[in-house]
């Protein structure tokens, strides 16, 4: 049974920073690229960040570049969103994925908000 545990979100003033952890199991997690999507009320899920099985591989949403970074722990079957300088705009919920040729995973999502 695919199970995601993801954690980190909440509540952060502008400028400052959150981390959020996917825990993944079910599945064989170093055969699965990993990221996470976001979605805000009345917008379109949008890729926010991926990382394949090799660890150099990754993408990100131009919005974020510079700001956010992707990282997995394969021994800890866990992938991170390392999230700086957030604004206001960045206000989500983040779901973790995991994804293996046409076969996606999801979790659940976390609520990420940024405001003063």
């Amino acid at each position: 049974q695919v199970q995601f545990v993801e954690s980190g979100g909440g509540l952060v003033q502008p400028g400052g920073s959150l981390r959020l952890s996917c825990a993944a199991s079910g599945f064989t997690f170093s055969n699965y690229a990993m990221g996470w999507y976001r979605q805000s009320v009345g917008k379109e899920r949008e890729l926010v960040a991926g990382i394949g099985t090799i660890t150099t591989g990754t993408v990100f949403l131009d919005s974020v570049k510079g700001r956010f970074t992707i990282s997995r722990d394969n021994a800890k079957r866990t992938v991170y969103l390392q999230m700086n300088n957030l604004k206001p705009e960045d206000t989500a919920v983040y779901t973790c994925y995991a994804r293996q040729e046409s076969k996606t995973f999801w979790g659940q999502g976390t609520q990420v908000t940024v405001s003063s």
